[in-house]
């Protein structure tokens, strides 16, 4: 299955950029589908046995003066739980199977990491002031989840994980600027809802931006066709060769 797209090199510069992205929706699209489906179960799985199965007791992360700037915000839970689809989208635009296998290796080691640390140094938030079980969906949310998840946060690190890639992708491309602002600001508003519902504290956010960042920076650069893969064209390169 080494399938990969064929070269745009014929469209104007104005069109080349979407029906690129548009072929790489198509590329694989059921074996994507099920394949991130399958990540996000399988991911889930080992994530609420971690949480109920710590190897030591759980630390509570201290508040910071970021923290107190940041109200409850209920409505910040619709980008929050954006994440799930968000995620997907890097590995939806892979431009080929080795990529959409390489892309999925780093995304479960950056996973198999964060778990690792839960496991080991389990960590909660404070105690919210207030019953937030009253507000839409946050009744669901707090009879899922469990203590031992802060820090770092997963949902920030992977947030950030799929936006440098995003990123790159984009900008590989050839896609317009308003298309990479929107990437970022969706980033931001995931990171940003984490301390809006209360779910994290800005220390479990730095740490998750931290885990993130390093993850994307290593499989950008090890990947099939290291840090230009997108912008030199797909099925061009050995898979992780570095350059």
């Amino acid at each position: 299955m080494s399938t990969a797209l064929p070269s745009a090199s014929a469209s104007t510069p104005a069109t080349r950029w979407s029906a690129e992205l548009w072929a790489r929706v198509r590329l694989h699209f059921v074996l994507k589908t099920l394949g991130i489906t399958a990540f996000i179960w399988v991911f889930f799985i080992g994530y609420f046995w971690v949480l109920r199965h710590p190897v030591f007791p759980v630390t509570l992360m201290p508040l910071t003066v970021i923290d107190q700037w940041v109200p409850f915000q209920p409505a910040m839970l619709v980008p929050y739980l954006t994440l799930w689809f968000y995620v997907g989208v890097p590995a939806g635009l892979a431009a080929s199977f080795r990529h959409l296998i390489v892309h999925g290796l780093w995304a479960t080691a950056l996973c198999v990491t964060g778990l690792a640390i839960f496991y080991f140094w389990p960590t909660a938030v404070p105690p919210r002031p207030f019953d937030a079980s009253a507000y839409p969906g946050f009744a669901l949310l707090q009879g899922v989840d469990a203590p031992g998840n802060a820090c770092p946060s997963m949902h920030v690190a992977v947030a950030v994980f799929a936006a440098l890639h995003l990123r790159s992708l984009l900008r590989g491309i050839g896609a317009p600027a308003w298309l990479r602002w929107l990437n970022g600001l969706w980033c931001l508003a995931i990171v940003y809802s984490t301390l809006a519902t209360k779910q994290h504290v800005a220390l479990d956010a730095v740490a998750g931006v931290l885990l993130g960042t390093t993850f994307a920076l290593f499989s950008l650069r090890w990947r099939p066709g290291g840090w230009w893969a997108d912008a030199g064209g797909p099925g061009t390169a050995d898979i992780i060769r570095r350059q």
